[in-house]
Formats: C-alpha cells, structure tokens, sequence
C-alpha cells in the first residue's frame, strides 16, 4: 500500500486501477465488518414487521424468521464462495462478470444498485419523520437531509471512521435489545405467558402452510443488507475468507436475535393475531405498545428512539456500499472513469460517495415534500437487490461448474438453484409498484449496456473467458 502524504497533492483523489492507479485503504477487521452487516441489517428489524408477520402466520412468528434464515443462507453460501474467489470492491457486479460475462456482470451490479440508492433515501426519510414528530416545528425535509449530509460526512472522513462511530451505536442498539429481552423474561417468570409456550413456533389455534409461507417471503426481506458486506473486500485487513466469514457469521447472528425477540415478544402480546389481521392499523405498532404495556413505558420509549435512530445507520452502511459498487464498476469500465477514484488521504472512493449523496438527498427530500412519499419509496426497495441475487447464484455455476474450478459441481450447482427458486418466490409476492419500478430499471440498464457496446470495449476486467485461477479443488 502505498505511504499517507500530508501535502495537498495527496488528498487529491487519485483513480482507481484499469483507469489510473490507486487503491482502497485496508483497514477494516472481521469485527468491523459484522459491524456493517448488523448495521444495515438492524438488530430490532423484526419489530416494526411483527404484527404483519404475527397475523400472516397465526402467531407462528418466530418459526418464521427461523425458516427466512435458512432460505437467506442459501445466498449467503453463494456469495461466501464468489467472494474467495473473486475479492473486488464490485461485489455482485464482479461476481457476475468473473462468472457469466461482462454484460450480465453490469446488469447485476446495475440492478443491486437500485436498492442502494433507494434504501438510504428510505433511511433519511424515516429518520426525518421520527425528528419531526420530536420537533414539530422543523419540517420533515430539513431533517432528511441533515441525516444524508451527516452519514455522507462520516462516510468521506474514511472507512475506519464510519466504522468505529457505528460500532458505537450498535453497541447502544443492542443494549437497548437486551434490555427488552432481560425485561420479557422478568415479565414472563413472573406473570406467565399471554400465550402458549410454543405457540410462536407452532402457531396459535392452528398451524396454516401457506399463511407461514407467505410470511416467509416478507420475513425475508429484514435480512437484506447484509450483502453490504462482500463491497469492502478490497478494505479488509486480513484474507479474502473474512468476508465470507463475516457474511455467514452476520446472518447466523441476525437470525439468533430476530427469532429471539419475535419469540418472546410473541408470548407477551395479548392481541390476537386474528385481531391484527382485522386491524391492519395497529400491525405497525403492537409490538412498542406491547413493550410499553407489559415491560415499562421507559423502555417503550427507548425502544421508540432507538428504532428512528436506527435507519440514519443503516443509510450510512447503504451509502458506504454503493460508492464501492459504482467504484468496482467503474474500474472495470461499466461506468465513468471518473467513479473510479479514491482519495490518497482517506482511502474512500470520494466522487462515487459524492455522486450517490447527491442522489440519495434529492430522493429523499423530495420523498419528505410528497404526501405519500413515504409508500411510495417503501415500493422501491429490496427488488433490485433480489434480482442481483438471481445473477449471483447462476454466477457461482458459470463460474464453479461451467467453469470447470471444482470438483464439487452437485453442491455448486443445487445450492445456487435453491437459493435461486428462493428468490423468485419472495420477487414473485412482491408489490406490483415495486416490479414496475424495477422493470423501468432494468430497461433503463439495458439501453446504457447497448449504447456502451456500440461505443466500444471498456477496461480490461476479470472475465471468465479470461481467467487463468485454479480450476480444480475449490
């Protein structure tokens, strides 16, 4: 790694390989990445979804999120594996491109960076309507966007920075989770349980197939994010392993503490999940007043304060993670050059962090000024990043199988088919808005890859076609 410089020359931005040369500083431990997968994650995610879930399921909401952990693993494996075998900053797109072509590697990358420029937006949005109900007097849009000017800052001070400032607040986050727990358990020795003991596994009066299922494939989308992870791998201090083992270990640890909150949470709430499927307003919010009514309204509070706080974390991790993808794309020549940059002195990728603040703070101050802003961003979400992950599981048989790189080919081949079924099911059930969206997306990137075709190759890039790596024994 080259030396830091002090003099002004050094903080400019120097371009990345396969344009100019420069590189990502290397500072990022395997704690700091968990630290980013459980930060765009959230802990508490399953509390403002228990009520759709409790009342989809018949109360069977933990075995939900249960079963929504074994059918994310199966992703997580497909990016583990690509990550070892290909290191890059690109992430999905690099995936792709090593495992199906440079064209569907563009598509991946352009299709996951959908959710990464909505969800921060998302993000800010909520952190802006959570001050405003706090500060009245102070509309909603001015607080949107000084929670994007604040994580776009933490996120230009350096990697180490950002990850330092959302160690501590995870830290607070998971307190906060404990607190509860401890709290429920207390209540629950106590005063008993509102409900069966099993009932959060086995479902209140019944167990119904199809209404788990359905809940499935909404419990699914709280695991999003932890994909962030595999976009720092040219930042990490140790091998290309710890991203795999940071993205297993992050999502074996989320889906410990989802079916533990939801389990306990589940057995103190006195509200039928027939009478939250009758009162689809208060889905939303059973699961604070249930903190509030049966543990402390201290706690309610905390709880309250701690999930607006929250979305400002995970819009730091998403706005960190798109910069990296538009940086690895742009290196191998999938967009400007000028993306594929990085400042000698903080070692970030500053134009594409730029790039993706100024989108993020247009989308969600205009977000915060619609009446219906709000919905209409929630629509946009989590099916850009489905649909790369279709292009992850057939990358990892491009580049494994057909790839002739092991001796594994059954394992390479019905892991990413599962994993891949998985995905169209959740992508199926998902809103109608929201695929349109996608599809203008998707139309949107394809124009742009033939208008790039037609003005000629782009930079040399990791292409299967291309590869010399070790084709037996992985």
């Amino acid at each position: 790694m080259r030396p830091t410089s002090t003099s002004p020359r050094a903080a400019k931005d120097v371009p990345a390989p396969g344009t100019t040369e420069g590189r990502l500083h290397r500072s990022l431990s395997l704690r700091h990445l968990v630290v980013y997968g459980l930060l765009f994650i959230g802990p508490t995610a399953p509390m403002g979804t228990f009520g759709v879930l409790d009342a989809r399921s018949n109360g069977a909401v933990a075995l939900v999120f249960l079963v929504a952990t074994v059918a994310m693993a199966f992703t997580a494996w497909s990016y583990a594996r690509m990550s070892v075998a290909v290191p890059k900053a690109g992430s999905v797109s690099a995936y792709a491109t090593a495992g199906l072509g440079r064209r569907p590697g563009f598509m991946a990358g352009w299709m996951i960076g959908l959710d990464y420029l909505f969800i921060p937006s998302l993000a800010a949005l909520f952190c802006g309507i959570a001050s405003h109900a706090l500060f009245p007097a102070v509309p909603v849009w001015v607080f949107t966007g000084a929670a994007v000017l604040l994580i776009t800052g933490l996120n230009l001070g350096g990697v180490k920075l950002a990850a330092t400032v959302g160690f501590v607040a995870l830290v607070v986050e998971i307190l906060v989770l404990a607190a509860f727990c401890v709290g429920a358990v207390v209540v629950l020795v106590q005063e008993g349980p509102a409900r069966p003991w099993l009932s959060p596994l086995t479902g209140l009066d019944g167990f119904t197939v199809a209404g788990t299922l359905g809940a499935v494939s909404v419990a699914a989308l709280a695991f999003l994010g932890f994909d962030a992870i595999a976009t720092f791998a040219e930042e990490t201090t140790g091998s290309p392993r710890q991203v795999s083992k940071a993205l297993i270990f992050c999502l074996v640890l989320a889906g410990a503490l989802f079916v533990l909150q939801t389990y306990l949470g589940a057995l103190l709430t006195t509200t039928t999940p027939a009478e939250l499927a009758a009162r689809p307003d208060e889905q939303g919010t059973v699961f604070y007043t249930m903190i509030g009514d049966e543990i402390g309204s201290w706690l309610g509070t905390t709880v309250t304060t701690a999930r607006a706080i929250g979305p400002v974390l995970s819009a730091l991790v998403a706005q960190a993670a798109v910069s990296r993808l538009m940086y690895g794309m742009a290196r191998d020549g999938q967009l400007p050059a000028a993306l594929g940059s990085v400042s000698r002195r903080t070692g970030v990728p500053r134009p594409a962090i730029l790039v993706s603040a100024v989108a993020t703070l247009l989308i969600a101050v205009a977000a915060a000024i619609k009446p219906d802003g709000l919905d209409l961003l929630s629509s946009m979400v989590t099916v850009g990043a489905l649909a790369a992950f279709v292009f992850l599981h057939v990358a990892v048989i491009g580049y494994y199988v057909l790839g002739r790189r092991t001796d594994r080919r059954v394992l390479h081949t019905v892991v990413p088919v599962v994993g891949a079924a998985i995905v169209v099911a959740v992508l199926v059930l998902a809103s109608h808005l929201a695929l349109e969206i996608a599809a203008v997306w998707l139309v949107v990137g394809l124009v742009i890859m033939v208008v790039r075709a037609r003005r000629g190759p782009g930079a040399p890039t990791h292409d299967v076609a291309t590869d010399t790596g070790p084709r037996r024994g992985v």
